[in-house]
């Protein structure tokens, strides 16, 4: 047997250097692997698949678990600046040690007999997470889907409750180049007599089928259960059950109204698993939080960093910086992958941009920054640009903040947005907590 790594970050080095070519798609290598491990959870399992919105799903059905005094155990991918981030027992981020085990053990059953089964990386990182979920005496397992939902990695584990989030054209390389094609790989995840909640108001027509075709008890927002809300508080109604005067999620966004919904349903739909108190909904939802969604630091300037970048989430991100009131200027740090669909993104959110601050990331399937700049000159040539707007160049997202704070004045505000490795890039030594010079000192 070869030398094994010790460490985390020696793991997942291994992990990646695997990275097998040409490999068979399909659930049927992971499912190999988990049957070798006895992987099995002997609690209930709910699976979040989605576009957008499955953090935000994933972190309110642990905040409500939580509060009623349940353990879960979450899975969520991808991480800002820790793998460790991905799992979390008990509401509290798992220690590299308890992971380090877990990865010698799927070692051991890939290998096993001299016929190593071909892992990818997150493949393998998703069986070593499950394994130590499910040896962690969980009430309830809430596992987010990496991409797409059928033949995602965390598929291989029934669900008994399978939630469907704000479907948008993302990995389309992947998952197909329209909603429909993307919702059915999406509703993959669902499973035959358990409850399928589709929290998407717009559902695409291959969601929906797919339910009733395999005879899950289907849960559809507008039909099953909706919200209703004023300026201070919002109500949810489902099947048979209401919650009023509920104060608003912690997390901040228009949409989070639609991903809380979907929770409530989800919970309504498994009451007779894991019964949850109105209490613990109130304070759960209004205790949540997650790095990077919308999240506003405050200091001078202000800052908001916002893990969004497809369309879909950078039109929510722009409603959101929208209502936010006046800044003089707003500045923005943003770094993409190279795979996504830029144009919209831009022509979404640059009205509200005065300074882009474009950066190169630490990854080979980035975009870089020269051309994300030349993405947004040819945007600006489109609509005939009317306005100055500055653009600057950066090697990575530290630089990019630091060149933005420097240019600020104490009343504007920056905006750090795009892929993970952008918001996380500025995280890498904890918030950082702007105080700029008084003007005049």
């Amino acid at each position: 047997m070869h030398h094994l790594p010790d460490t985390l970050d020696g793991w997942l080095s291994y992990c990646e250097s695997l990275h097998p070519r040409n490999i068979e798609m399909g659930l049927e290598r992971v499912g190999e692997v988990a049957k070798r491990l006895n992987l099995h959870f002997d609690c209930p399992v709910i699976t979040v698949a989605g576009t957008n919105g499955k953090g935000s799903t994933c972190a309110m059905l642990e905040a409500v678990a939580l509060q009623s005094g349940y353990k879960p155990g979450v899975f969520t991918s991808p991480h800002l600046v820790h793998f460790e981030e991905r799992c979390r027992v008990h509401g509290e981020i798992v220690t590299a040690a308890q992971l380090v085990e877990q990865f010698a053990a799927v070692e051991q059953a890939r290998v096993q007999g001299g016929e190593p089964i071909s892992l990818t990386y997150f493949e393998f990182t998703t069986l070593v997470i499950l394994r130590l979920l499910s040896i962690s005496k969980l009430d309830v397992a809430i596992l987010e889907v990496g991409m797409g939902g059928r033949l995602d990695a965390t598929n291989i584990i029934d669900t008994d409750c399978a939630i469907i989030t704000s479907i948008d054209l993302d990995h389309m390389e992947f998952l197909g180049s329209d909603r429909e094609s993307i919702g059915r790989e999406k509703a993959g995840i669902m499973r035959p007599g358990k409850p399928a909640v589709v929290s998407d108001p717009m559902a695409p027509d291959s969601v929906i089928n797919h339910a009733r075709e395999i005879g899950a008890d289907l849960w559809r927002f507008g039909i099953d259960f909706n919200f209703t809300g004023d300026k201070q508080q919002w109500a949810w109604a489902g099947r048979g059950r209401r919650y009023a005067g509920l104060s608003y999620p912690a997390l901040r966004g228009a949409n989070q109204l639609v991903n809380a919904s979907g929770v409530l349903a989800a919970f309504e739909a498994i009451r007779d698993k894991l019964p949850v108190t109105a209490q613990a909904v109130r304070t759960g939802l209004a205790m949540v939080e997650l790095p990077g969604r919308f999240q506003i630091i405050p200091g001078q300037p202000t800052m908001v960093l916002d893990v969004a970048h497809n369309p879909h989430s950078v039109a929510a991100l722009a409603a959101n910086l929208d209502a936010m009131g006046y800044f003089p200027v707003t500045h923005a740090v943003f770094g993409a992958m190279a795979d996504k669909d830029l144009t919209p993104m831009l022509n979404k959110i640059g009205p509200l941009i005065d300074r882009w601050y474009f950066t190169d990331l630490p990854t080979p399937r980035a975009d870089t920054a020269a051309h994300l700049q030349q993405k947004w000159n040819a945007v600006q040539m489109v609509a005939g640009a009317k306005r100055e707007v500055k653009t600057t160049l950066h090697a990575n997202p530290e630089a990019a903040l630091q060149a933005a704070i420097a240019a600020a004045d104490p009343a504007d505000r920056i905006v750090v947005f795009g892929s993970f490795y952008t918001v996380g890039g500025v995280l890498q030594h904890g918030t950082p907590r702007l105080q700029a010079k008084h003007l005049g000192t």
